[in-house]
């Protein structure tokens, strides 16, 4: 069976401070990304998700099964929490084995996994090093091989390319798409926006405790009605391009970037603003170099949720 989180009514709360507001998801596999800017409940709702607190209302569960309790189904999660978390003095080497050992492989299946896994976040170099002499970046990556050496169905990420450089954040983020991509579910929180995108076009938008949308990412941005598509046009002829568009009832307005090649135009229906489009250019009446959308992505469709200007 493939693995399914169900979150129902979900709240949590310390003292008067609300972390998580009624919660309702359904997260199945492939990755998914959950974004909201800090504080926003992610670590809260991830920290449900795993077991580690109760909800003070509603429940979550995997496959059915709740979550806390039961120690058949820590077996099925990988997790990788947002803080350090190792055992003072451990090398990199010794902590991936001994937890391997917690997970009943024998001595010989947890060295041979613990080798490869070193080698797969291009640790091996330092495996012998103790923990605290180890970069951020480099705490980041065994986090992340220790989530992944037991080969769980279900890989909980918490900011998880925090403190990696550039090239450290395109491998994990290689690593984690093919990870996903082996039918396995992979939740994974961010508040950086494009680092999501790199991973995958299902969201969850969570902001002040509260879900504010879950899906595809484009077919979110199409059902904020009141927000026009903004759609970006290069081309020669973009001043007569103007004169057309402006006369369409679906155009709510045209105006002109840096330089009179680049046109934005507004429009509340794109499916009808695209085949006029095409419809110019088949007739051989204007030339297109390029076409964007600068707002169908997760920061344009984030701010317009939470009502920012």
């Amino acid at each position: 069976m493939k693995p399914r989180i169900v979150a129902e009514h979900l709240s949590r709360w310390y003292g008067n401070v609300l972390g998580l507001s009624d919660v309702n998801l359904e997260i199945g596999p492939g990755i998914t990304g959950l974004l909201g800017p800090n504080g926003a409940g992610k670590s809260t709702l991830l920290k449900l998700i795993t077991g580690q607190i109760r909800p003070s209302l509603g429940r979550v569960t995997i496959d059915g099964q709740p979550v806390r309790g039961r120690a058949e189904l820590f077996s099925r999660l990988g997790y990788c929490p947002e803080q350090d978390a190792f055992f003072d003095g451990f090398t990199g080497w010794q902590f991936l084995y001994w937890l391997l050992r917690l997970h009943h492989f024998t001595e010989k299946k947890a060295a041979e996994r613990t080798e490869e896994m070193l080698r797969l976040v291009e640790l091996e170099a330092d495996a012998h090093r103790p923990i605290r002499s180890y970069s951020r970046g480099m705490r980041q990556r065994l986090k992340l091989a220790q989530a992944l050496a037991h080969e769980p169905e279900i890989l909980i990420l918490d900011e998880p390319l925090n403190g990696l450089d550039p090239l450290g954040k395109r491998k994990m983020i290689r690593l984690i798409r093919d990870f996903g991509q082996e039918g396995r579910l992979v939740l994974v929180s961010s508040h950086i926006l494009p680092e999501i995108e790199a991973l995958t076009r299902q969201i969850i938008l969570i902001h002040q405790g509260k879900v504010f949308a879950q899906g595809d990412i484009h077919e979110i941005r199409d059902l904020i009605e009141r927000h026009p598509h903004v759609v970006s046009v290069r081309t020669r002829d973009s001043r007569r391009l103007a004169a057309w568009l402006i006369q369409q009832p679906y155009v709510v307005k045209a105006y002109f970037g840096e330089n009179d090649d680049n046109l934005f135009v507004e429009t509340r229906d794109r499916d009808k603003f695209f085949h006029f489009l095409l419809e110019l250019v088949a007739e051989g009446r204007i030339e297109i170099e390029e076409i964007t959308s600068p707002d169908d992505n997760l920061q344009a469709v984030f701010d317009y949720l939470i009502g920012k200007p």
